[in-house]
């Protein structure tokens, strides 16, 4: 899809640079990689893109001592943000699950 590429780019990149965001988190050798290496790996961020929407789903480790309501928010704030403005698609839907804390 056109759209799949730049629109996951954009909600990797919008969600790692929040704060309070440890990293993304996709499979268990992907979070011991992540939290061992400088690398930005890009699972843990899924993209669906219907016509003109898009719904995202990020599944995200927390710092630990930040506020999870407060990191969630500003994470799916920034995600929506990021992919509207880079893509003009709409973003219906941006669900975020904490897969741990990083401690």
């Amino acid at each position: 899809d056109l759209h799949s590429f730049p629109t996951r780019r954009s909600s990797d990149l919008a969600a790692t640079e929040t704060k309070g965001v440890a990293y993304l988190s996709g499979s268990l050798t992907h979070d011991v990689i992540a939290k061992h290496s400088s690398k930005n790996l890009s699972k843990g961020v899924m993209v669906t893109v219907e016509e003109k929407n898009v719904s995202v789903q990020i599944s995200l480790i927390i710092e630990y001592g930040c506020s999870v309501p407060v990191v969630t928010a500003k994470v799916q704030e920034r995600v929506k943000s990021a992919i509207e403005n880079m893509t003009g698609l709409e973003v219906t839907e941006v669900k975020i699950t904490v897969a741990g804390v990083n401690m």
